[in-house]
């Protein structure tokens, strides 16, 4: 299965963690979180760029996780109200936690917070299988230019 990352190019060479928190870890937890598209690859990314847009230093990876890879999935309809709020992860955290920490599965398909309908994986570093997702092949990020415009439109200088 493929899967998509929008990464700065220093990283776009590399299936790097850097343990930092996120919507489905706490910090320590090293997982990658991948998109099942490109498009929603980059709207996950946009909506943490906070007003800064993109330009030819960001990459789009493809990975390929092994088809016969255990994954598991947390379904929307199994979380609280709320569960999207972008200053509160604590509804997604725990789940998220005991998935990493159990370490059954190499992936844990995840809805997006950002695009309903859509999915993000999130990928276990520790896993013993993890060795076995490939990074198949890194492209340039070249977003209509439309796109930097949306995005300056929210920063306090608009630049």
């Amino acid at each position: 299965m493929l899967v998509f990352r929008i990464v700065h190019k220093l990283y776009a060479n590399t299936l790097f963690a850097s343990g930092m928190r996120g919507r489905w870890n706490s910090a320590g937890n090293k997982v990658i979180y991948a998109s099942e598209t490109v498009p929603l690859a980059l709207l996950e990314n946009m909506v943490r760029r906070q007003g800064v847009g993109f330009n030819t230093d960001f990459k789009i990876m493809f990975l390929e996780i092994p088809d016969d890879a255990v994954i598991d999935s947390i379904a929307e309809r199994d979380l609280e109200p709320g569960w999207r709020d972008p200053n509160d992860y604590s509804q997604c955290q725990p789940p998220g936690d005991r998935w990493f920490n159990e370490c059954k599965a190499l992936a844990l398909k995840v809805p997006s917070a950002v695009m309903p309908l859509s999915y993000n994986y999130v990928i276990n570093t520790l896993h013993p299988d993890y060795s076995r997702v490939k990074l198949i092949e890194v492209t340039d990020l070249m977003p209509d230019p439309r796109i930097d415009d949306i995005l300056k439109k929210y920063t306090p200088t608009g630049k």
